[in-house]
């Protein structure tokens, strides 16, 4: 007799950057967040004078904009890259299931720069002819 453990089919706990990443996204997306910025530069701004514009007052604001921007870039594309990708395997589903479509695009992204033109030239030949049909039709 086989004692056979039934395959666990569930996806793997995203990791700790996926969920900081995610948990970030959301946050920095809400006007709340737009609020608060605004509000520490308000702040910043206002304290101007008591620090009589030093070069430590500015370095203040330059130092933590750009550790913000720094952090935020890679955040920005791993949400770019997660997004892109569900789409992209969304739309190949698509085309898998779409008897009248072509297979042959599914996949198209991970192709040649070439490749791609090809198809979007053929994509292209198709919408024009289709433009002066329909102004055919119209009269137009």
């Amino acid at each position: 007799m086989h004692n056979h453990k039934p395959r666990d089919h569930r996806t793997p706990p995203p990791s700790r950057f996926d969920r900081v990443a995610r948990w970030t996204e959301r946050q920095v997306g809400r006007p709340a967040a737009f609020a608060l910025a605004l509000l520490t530069v308000t702040l910043w701004a206002a304290t101007g004078p008591l620090f009589g514009w030093s070069d430590t007052w500015q370095l203040v604001i330059n130092t933590g904009t750009t550790i913000v921007t720094f952090l935020m870039v890679f955040i920005i594309q791993s949400t770019q890259n997660r997004d892109t990708q569900a789409l992209q395997l969304k739309l190949d589903e698509l085309i898998r299931v779409n008897r009248a479509a072509r297979n042959s695009l599914i996949d198209l992204e991970e192709r040649s720069e070439t490749e791609v033109d090809k198809v979007k030239s053929g994509f292209d030949a198709l919408a024009s002819g289709r433009t002066r049909r329909d102004r055919g039709a119209d009269g137009k």
